[in-house]
């Protein structure tokens, strides 16, 4: 909640596994990206399978079903970019890995930084609440 009033640009990156809390938090960004290998949502595939089936053996069934992947969430609108990995996974080339996501924010902090603060704290509103 706190969050969502700053007026600052607020970049967030999932670079592995963003859930629970940290996804609600992740999702306040102004930008969200994702590196293309992360997995996002606010409830573990175990857990969701617990829940809805009462069998956390289920996990890769619920994971499937609950659209988690970097492909899934931008088509879905709930991340804006995903991030390619160099060599199908950034721990294979970090350096490289870092700077793809350097130039990324720096790109998009001089893009916010041209949007009026309090035009972007309500779009950031407007972004969940069409959702």
């Amino acid at each position: 909640m706190e969050m969502s009033d700053l007026k600052v640009p607020i970049i967030a990156i999932v670079i592995g596994e963003g859930s629970s809390g940290g996804a609600l938090a992740i999702g306040v960004g102004d930008r969200v990206l994702m590196l293309e290998n992360a997995v996002y949502s606010i409830l573990s595939p175990e857990g969701y399978a617990s829940i809805l089936w009462k069998d956390s053996s289920r996990a890769e069934e619920a994971a499937e079903k609950m659209k988690l992947t970097a492909k899934d969430l931008l088509k879905l609108g709930v991340i804006d970019e995903v991030l390619k990995e160099p060599d199908g996974n950034a721990k294979n080339d970090v350096e490289k890995m870092s700077e793809t996501m350097k130039k990324r924010i720096v790109s998009i902090t001089k893009e916010l930084q041209k949007i009026d603060k309090e035009t972007l704290v309500e779009s950031r509103y407007e972004k969940y609440r069409k959702m």
